[in-house]
């Protein structure tokens, strides 16, 4: 624990806040209680545990300035938490008091958001959502050219359910969506993010001239007050292999506090496969490059590069040539109708014939999700018993593909290794040492994917695989 405690008569304090100059004369006293923390990667890092300042101040800032209430378009606390800022995977997102859209509210802290019926914001919360306070987190989403023109087009393509109506934006970053909406008519939009990002969101509402529509609230989904049900819930939710950073509770949350019956979620469905891949490239790169470095043999270290390459998942592209079998859907996603309880634990049994003779290195796991109107209805069309069919999560493999493909309807944003590129890219779990399977050959076992107890933005993945009579266990964390 570290206290500091001191006293200043009277200073200029000079600051930039959200693109405009403060100047500020402060008399002050103030004591300061710090603690050593973790972040959520395991990082120390100090934190303020408590603070008693008294001042007098005087200010100057143009009026309706971001976090200074008048006409701005952001509304959040009064008061600038600073928070130490580490390093991430991905990951988006501050716990706030509950504050109404428009009006004051006293500032947040984790002791205050303890007291709270809603869920806790743990530390590994407010660095995630930190996290998300970094600029290029948003440029490499904004940039995914497939992930941001299927949602514009799903907004266009639904444009009759949100023109006139209200919009929530679940963990809007930038704005980007939210500005989408009001260009298809939306009368108010409700952008909600918990990160500092949301300082440029409400800047980049103003300079599209769009504070009459889009409400920037600065905040968690469990925590902001908005008093009016909602027409439609629009939010980009999806992290590596579908779930990880447990995003999508507070599209949950947001829909059972707020969707009026009938409403509109995009997306609506979501789907998380896995299929046995062969990946000789990455193994010769990562592990058969130490039989022979230089003419130096440093086979001693193939054990140590093994565990450093595979223990965890990765995130990177394969393609359809590395895939040895039709896909399995692992989790089928109904976001009229999941609950958070279901997302906690997700368990599957698979089984797979081998397409071809090769050395099976591990599984890929990617996902897709659908943007379908709520009740079977499909912007203004009425869906017809194939295309539902399609979302049938019980189908896998060829027909689960040729019933897909016969959907013209059904707007999809796919992450499969034959389709277009994304910043999700896919996910791998490696073997430490491949499996030789030949043409036709079973590959089958069991898959649990849990939120990790320590981080529930964490996952958990336990593998059993059975191929040729031998079977293994792979256990690992994403993290």
């Amino acid at each position: 624990m570290l206290a500091i405690r001191h006293s200043l008569d009277r200073f200029r304090l000079r600051s930039f806040v959200a693109g405009r100059t403060l100047h500020v004369d402060l008399s002050l006293a103030f004591s300061i209680e710090a603690k050593h923390r973790q972040n959520w990667e395991g990082e120390g890092f100090w934190g303020f545990k408590s603070a008693l300042i008294s001042l007098e101040c005087g200010f100057e800032m143009q009026p309706g300035d971001a976090g200074f209430g008048g006409n701005g378009c952001l509304h959040e606390p009064g008061e600038f938490v600073r928070q130490e800022k580490p390093r991430y995977r991905r990951a988006r997102g501050m716990n706030r008091q509950p504050f109404r859209a428009g009006s004051s509210s006293p500032s947040f802290s984790q002791q205050n958001c303890e007291e709270k019926a809603v869920p806790l914001c743990t530390e590994f919360d407010m660095a995630y959502f930190q996290s998300y306070s970094h600029v290029g987190i948003h440029e490499e989403m904004i940039k995914d050219h497939v992930r941001t023109e299927t949602y514009r087009a799903a907004i266009m393509r639904h444009q009759s359910f949100i023109a006139g109506k209200v919009v929530v934006d679940v963990g809007c970053g930038t704005g980007i969506l939210s500005i989408f909406c009001a260009q298809a008519g939306a009368k108010k939009v409700y952008a909600i993010d918990a990160s500092q990002i949301a300082v440029q969101a409400s800047e980049v509402v103003k300079a599209n001239n769009l504070c009459d529509k889009v409400i920037v609230l600065h905040g968690r989904v469990e925590d902001v007050s908005i008093d009016e049900e909602v027409d439609v819930i629009i939010s980009e939710w999806m992290g590596y292999m579908l779930l990880y950073e447990s995003m999508l509770g507070s599209v949950i949350t947001a829909r059972d506090r707020w969707l009026k019956p009938g409403g509109l979620i995009l997306p609506s469905h979501a789907s998380l496969y896995m299929a046995p891949v062969t990946h000789p490239d990455r193994y010769r790169e990562s592990i058969d490059f130490w039989r022979n470095v230089y003419g130096i043999d440093m086979s001693a270290m193939i054990p140590l590069a093994k565990q450093c390459a595979f223990e965890e998942p990765c995130i990177e592209m394969v393609t359809g040539e590395n895939v040895l079998t039709w896909p399995f859907v692992v989790k089928y996603v109904d976001c009229y109708t999941v609950t958070i309880k279901e997302l906690e634990s997700v368990t599957a049994k698979y089984r797979f014939e081998s397409m071809m003779r090769a050395p099976h290195h591990g599984f890929a796991f990617w996902f897709d999700v659908q943007f379908n109107g709520p009740a079977g209805v499909m912007g203004n069309h009425q869906l017809n018993p194939s295309q539902i069919s399609s979302m049938d999560p019980s189908l896998n493999g060829s027909d689960q593909k040729k019933k897909r493909m016969k959907c013209d309807e059904t707007l999809t944003l796919s992450t499969a290794p034959e389709d277009a590129p994304t910043h999700w890219q896919q996910t791998v779990i490696y073997f430490y040492d491949p499996i030789e399977v030949n043409q036709d050959q079973v590959i089958e076992g069991s898959i649990t994917i849990s939120q990790s107890k320590e981080n529930a933005r964490f996952l958990n993945i336990h593998l059993e695989y059975t191929s040729g009579g031998r079977s293994f266990v792979k256990e690992s964390v994403m993290r």
